[in-house]
């Protein structure tokens, strides 16, 4: 008799404090999670995060006596519309917008895609999928076709909170144009199985969403080290004195129109790792900045600089308390 049991990869947006029109938000990507269970154990994560690529590699095995069938889900981030959504979704063109892929014991796996719209929490896949409205309400692609329904659906789409009509002047006179609003969830899925004692190998990559400024932004109005941002920063990105004098700097250099540094933001959802049998008995995380003249912080312990530009963490028995964020410093030219 087999037991069966659900795996998810859970991926939430993270809260980000708004900073007018010159901040672009950042989707938090994140792990296998498994519902609760004593059967499956993770032996071993391996995570590389870098601007340009998450790569994931886990060792899973079964610790019990009979085979476990399950359910592999890899929900994407949520996507929200709107007139003032500003986040970095990747490919807006593209139902797989972080290029997902996934490989299973060598071998690459084609994953089934479930999307789903919601309006104020009510399922309206089957509304706009009737229409043929391309399901991505950030996408170009959406709006151009919303411009060619009929003047009844447009309005029946915005008494059910689907869209909303912008209005706007560009100097040529008055315009109106449709956008939407629903929210787009996604979820790649496979199904695989776990025979007693044997390790099963999953790997994934997909491209990170990276959020950033036009400065940056965690000293107070006196370019001091003060105010509930920086506190914010601080214990989010466990910001030193040498990141404080590289704001600084970078803060006078802009005022005086030279070149100075942004922020760029990745998050990644490491807390998940609470629901296998046990901790992660092997932990290693590699940070990669890019850039050799970029500027890395981020939390944790132990950390040793491997490389020009990578950074490395490992432990053992590892139970992650905290979700991981990581604040990078990147030059630019003058303004």
């Amino acid at each position: 008799m087999k037991r069966s049991l659900t795996l998810a990869l859970l991926m939430s947006i993270a809260a980000l404090p708004a900073l007018a029109n010159d901040t672009t938000a950042q989707l938090a990507t994140g792990g296998l999670e498994f519902t609760r269970t004593d059967a499956i154990s993770m032996e071993e994560e391996k995570l590389y995060i870098s601007p340009k690529e998450v790569r994931v590699d886990y060792i899973f095995r079964n610790t019990g006596d009979l085979p476990v069938e399950t359910y592999v889900a890899f929900p994407m981030p949520d996507i929200d519309g709107g007139p003032e959504s500003n986040v970095d979704a990747g490919d807006l063109a593209s139902d797989n917008f972080l290029g997902f892929s996934v490989v299973q014991d060598g071998v690459a796996i084609k994953p089934d895609l479930q999307q789903r719209v919601y309006s104020s929490d009510i399922d309206m896949t089957d509304v706009v999928a009737a229409a043929k409205i391309p399901m991505n309400p950030l996408s170009e692609q959406a709006r151009k076709a919303l411009a060619k329904l009929p003047q009844e659906t447009l309005d029946d789409w915005q008494n059910r909170g689907l869209i909303f009509a912008d209005v706007y002047d560009d100097g040529s006179g008055e315009k109106k144009e449709y956008v939407p609003l629903w929210t787009l969830k996604s979820a790649y899925w496979w199904k695989t199985s776990f025979a007693p004692g044997k390790d099963i190998q999953v790997a994934h990559t997909y491209r990170p969403s990276v959020g950033g400024t036009v400065a940056t932004t965690f000293l107070d109005e006196n370019n001091e080290a003060k105010g509930a941002r920086f506190d914010e920063y601080k214990k989010k990105y466990c910001i030193d004195d040498a990141f404080v004098r590289l704001a600084k700097k970078s803060n006078e250099a802009m005022n005086a129109n030279q070149p100075s540094l942004v922020e760029n933001w990745i998050s990644y959802v490491l807390t998940t790792g609470g629901n296998w049998a046990g901790p992660i008995k092997k932990f290693t995380l590699v940070i990669d900045k890019g850039e050799h003249d970029n500027f890395v912080s981020f939390c944790g312990e132990g950390v040793k600089k491997t490389g020009d530009t990578t950074f490395e963490m490992t432990a053992t028995d590892y139970y992650p308390e905290k979700d991981l964020d990581i604040l990078l410093l990147v030059p630019t030219g003058a303004p």
